[in-house]
């Protein structure tokens, strides 16, 4: 990609983010598909298939990006096979480039209690870097009442780190506001979110969370750390 290239896109994000502040986020979505078309995709990660949905109306058979970490709940890849099976998008599975057992070779095990950064960036960051090579916006489903490092996302935005555009459809969301549209359009959810998870992750990184806390706070509980670096 040119650096003109580059400038053209940040500032095409840079004024949908104000144009579009107020839109629905059916229409954000509208907005990416007429723009992007097969060079836009949704990331997810399982815990709900709410953006997956909402994509799938503004542009059918999209791509839904999923990391599958070798770390994952059971019901996050059971979610994962249940969205491929039963709604109009294509899934796609990113993977690591060495499995469990390989890392563990090479950084001793258990290294999400030691360096839970370093092991995000193996198991997650890379893989979506290499995977989002293709396309030039991607969707995702931060919400900014989720906690307060997400408390200003915009809409549509500028990742600087992958010179794509990033759109966050349903920031302004609340979560009543997810809970309406998963009853009313019968969306797939994790079953984890009906067992005191209100964030769901990597298995060895993920708690549910206590009363009174935000939803980010069984992520990583302990360790200073609340985001993997994916939106960092």
């Amino acid at each position: 990609m040119t650096e003109l290239r580059i400038s053209e896109l940040q500032a095409l994000a840079e004024r949908a983010g104000r144009e579009l502040e107020d839109a629905t986020a059916l229409e954000i979505l509208r907005w990416a598909a007429d723009t992007f078309g097969s060079r836009f995709c949704v990331t997810s990660s399982m815990e709900d298939a709410v953006v997956a949905h909402l994509a799938s109306r503004a542009l059918p058979g999209v791509d839904v990006v999923f990391l599958d970490t070798g770390y994952h709940f059971p019901e996050t890849i059971g979610t994962r096979d249940a969205v491929a099976a039963v709604m109009d998008v294509n899934v796609m599975t990113l993977t690591p480039r060495q499995s469990v057992a390989e890392q563990d070779a090479a950084y001793g095990p258990r290294l999400h209690d030691r360096d839970p950064d370093l092991c995000c960036s193996l198991r997650k960051i890379e893989p979506l870097e290499r995977g989002l090579a293709g396309y030039d916006a991607w969707a995702t489903g931060l919400r900014r009442d989720e906690s307060p490092t997400r408390a200003s996302t915009p809409v549509v935005g500028w990742d600087a780190n992958r010179a794509k555009v990033k759109i966050s459809p349903i920031a302004r969301w609340t979560q009543a506001d997810v809970d309406e549209y998963v009853a009313d359009h019968g969306v797939l959810t994790n079953p984890l979110l009906m067992d005191g998870y209100a964030s769901v992750g990597c298995a060895p990184c993920t708690r549910r969370v206590l009363e009174g806390e935000d939803a980010r706070a069984g992520r990583w509980a302990g360790l200073g750390k609340t985001e993997c670096g994916l939106h960092t």
